[in-house]
């Protein structure tokens, strides 16, 4: 906005008062009149806007009560404070009709404040000394709170509003029960004879700004019970103008702001050493002659924005000043906006009347982004298990046994084959050893398992390590009178019978018959020119073509026989053990 005629008045106050809906400015004219400025109007301002006639005297404060957008009180050297009543669209002519006017005053009315919890509820401070609690309703004067040697320079109530701290030219702090009117303590405040402003804190603590001996600003925390005591003091700069505290009770900020500065620092408040935190100065190159502080519901919460002040400048200029907390989401950050202030007041005047005292009603700063972040982000549709449905997945058991062990699928799966595809054991005669070897599954098998591996999905799974060979040593006698046949044996007592089954053909039955049938064959010694000989397959021809004329010979070439078979064994089972460790590298491998 632009074209606004600030007033020229001395009065150490803030001339401007915003909420939501309006901006009201105290202007210059003839009395004590000020503006009602819609807050989202921009532009020049006309000379011939309309405005409020409140007084016959300048207009010294203006406030805005915090249950009714429309509604304002204005104090005046008239001794005089009135209630005044904005229509929603803003004035359309000059409004002159208060609705409610508080004459108890002999001299000018200095500053007044709403009662943050009670309906209808307004201190004013007068220039005799005087303070009056008013029922705005019925425009009577409740209480009359007398004892300040002179003059009273700041109200300000706590956070039920069951007491205010007052200042005065006398540089003293006190605080003073609402209800009852007594000073509950008292406290030298800063040495400077200069104007002194003091706040309450949420948690009860007192915030106070002043000079001191040699006009330098500064500012101190301190203790209600102890005033003259500081928790924490710090001073400013040597500057003139007033120093007025901003507080934003829900995030623990505050704006410290001069009359004729260019410049607004604000800092937090908490619990941690030294309490009063420093955090930044904002800087302009034109001074302030008025400001106005917006409260938590009128800010923009979907942009971040933590504050918003309105700037007077001494050119007639309002300056829109917003600050921001960066954040990447667009979301809403429920962090930064905790419950304010309602609307709705949490006593009416006549509970308060009665001494009642309560918290006030809090607030969503933003009440359909809270709601839409209070829902669920994501709604889960009750489905089928998918995971159920797939197959188990099977992972090789790792042990730390030295020996090797075979994981569990793999033992399922050697149970459930057939006894046909179990290892064999083989005994050696020779070597005297055990030795298991898997034996060749029949072709109508082997093509049933392919034919299933195709049907089932493909999978990896890791191959069993299985030992080369499993080695069980025997003694000689084990080896040469009991335990079970070998193969060769087996196959050489074969043919031994049908060899006899053929000489029994040929020749007649007599001693030779016995004689073969008694006849044990001593063991024959196995050489190089024996293991060269063929074996007779379909009859009992040697290799040079003939056939054995007596039983002596074919004894003998029996032997031979039986001699060759066992070479070939011994030959085939080291082929099998080359192709068992061409097996397992490769397994291992993999």
């Amino acid at each position: 906005m632009a074209g606004i005629q600030i007033t020229e008045i001395t009065w150490d106050s803030l001339f401007c008062a915003v909420n939501p809906k309006f901006i009201a400015i105290i202007n210059k004219g003839a009395g004590g009149p000020f503006l009602v400025i819609p807050v989202n109007k921009v532009g020049r301002i006309d000379k011939e806007y309309p405005f409020v006639d409140a007084h016959k005297a300048p207009c010294l404060e203006v406030q805005w009560s915090p249950f009714n957008d429309n509604v304002i009180a204005s104090c005046s050297e008239d001794t005089t404070a009135k209630v005044w009543l904005i229509p929603d669209r803003g004035l359309t002519r000059n409004l002159s009709d208060p609705v409610v006017e508080l004459c108890g005053h002999q001299k000018r009315v200095n500053t007044l404040q709403w009662h943050p919890t009670a309906n209808n509820i307004l201190l004013t401070a007068g220039g005799e000394n005087k303070l009056l609690m008013w029922n705005v309703g019925t425009g009577e004067a409740l209480l009359e709170i007398s004892g300040h040697p002179d003059m009273i320079w700041s109200i300000n109530f706590n956070y039920d509003g069951s007491r205010f701290v007052t200042t005065c030219k006398d540089r003293k702090i006190r605080v003073i029960d609402s209800h009852s009117g007594e000073v509950l303590h008292e406290g030298m405040g800063h040495e400077g004879v200069k104007p002194q402003k003091a706040i309450f804190l949420r948690d009860g603590q007192i915030f106070t700004t002043g000079f001191t001996k040699r006009s330098e600003r500064l500012y101190a925390l301190r203790n209600q019970e102890d005033l003259s005591n500081p928790i924490l003091q710090d001073e400013l700069d040597t500057s003139n103008g007033v120093l007025f505290p901003l507080y934003d009770e829900d995030s623990g900020l505050i704006y410290l702001a001069g009359k004729g500065d260019s410049a607004i620092r604000y800092y937090e408040v908490n619990d941690d050493p030294p309490f009063v935190h420093y955090i930044n100065t904002y800087t302009t190159s034109e001074p302030q002659r008025g400001l106005g502080f917006m409260p938590k519901r009128g800010l923009n919460s979907m942009e971040n924005e933590t504050a918003r002040m309105y700037k007077i400048t001494t050119k007639g200029i309002v300056d829109v000043l917003q600050f921001f907390v960066p954040r990447k989401s667009d979301l809403w950050q429920a962090d930064l906006y905790p419950d304010t202030r309602s609307t709705i007041p949490a006593l009416t005047a006549e509970q308060w009347i009665e001494g009642k005292d309560a918290p006030p009603k809090l607030m969503p700063v933003n009440p359909d982004a809270a709601a839409q972040a209070a829902k669920p982000k994501v709604q889960v549709a009750k489905k089928a298990n998918i995971l159920a449905q797939l197959p188990p997945s099977q992972e090789p058991s790792y042990q730390n046994d030295s020996s090797p062990q075979v994981s569990p699928a793999s033992s399922r799966s050697s149970q459930s084959r057939p006894a046909s595809s179990q290892p064999s054991p083989r005994i050696d005669d020779d070597l005297g050893i055990v030795r298991v070897e898997r034996q060749a599954q029949p072709r109508q098998a082997s093509r049933t398992a392919t034919a299933e591996k195709k049907a089932e999905p493909k999978r990896q799974e890791p191959e069993p390590v299985l030992p080369k060979q499993m080695v069980n040593l025997r003694s000689r006698a084990d080896r040469d009178d009991g335990g079970p046949a070998s193969a060769g044996q087996r196959r050489a007592a074969s043919e031994l019978d049908r060899i006899k089954r053929e000489q029994a053909r040929h020749v007649d039955s007599g001693p030779s018959a016995t004689m073969c049938d008694e006849y044990t064959p001593p063991a024959p010694k196995t050489n190089a020119a024996s293991s060269r000989h063929s074996v007779a397959t379909s009859s009992g021809v040697d290799g040079n073509g003939r056939v054995p004329s007596n039983m002596d010979e074919l004894l003998e070439d029996l032997m031979k026989m039986k001699t060759l078979l066992r070479q070939h064994e011994r030959r085939i089972r080291l082929l099998e053990d080359q192709l068992a460790d061409v097996t397992m590298s490769h397994a291992f491998e993999l």
